[in-house]
């Protein structure tokens, strides 16, 4: 039988400690958002994909391989759902030697406007 990692040694770090490893690399945080619930409708979207294509994931992958991503998918989904788990997005500046010269929008839904 062989070996299944889904991802090895994979980790979500949390959100204080990413923060606090920026600041320390000399980068200001100028926006956080948590994207839990939108990974959690990812991850079931990915569920129901992989389900839909049972015969040729199990091909690629055999019948544990494919019962390990279905776990996997299924047991993530649960964990952001549930709030156990977040994802989160952050902008990280990095300030010259003129910190009041950033050149950034200055609300949030400039930074989508083209």
């Amino acid at each position: 039988m062989a070996e299944y990692y889904v991802f090895p040694d994979g980790d979500i770090q949390p959100i204080n400690y990413i923060l606090s490893e920026a600041e320390k690399a000399c980068f200001e945080i100028r926006d956080v958002e948590n994207l839990r619930e939108h990974y959690a409708l990812s991850l079931k979207s990915w569920l129901q994909r992989l389900e839909s294509q049972k015969p040729k994931a199990i091909e690629m992958l055999d019948k544990t391989g494919y019962r390990l991503w279905r776990i996997y998918l299924a047991s993530s989904r649960w964990l952001f759902e549930s709030g156990s788990h977040g994802l989160h997005q952050t902008l990280l500046y990095k300030l010259d030697d003129d910190p009041t010269d950033t050149h950034l929008p200055l609300q949030r839904s400039d930074w989508y406007r083209k």
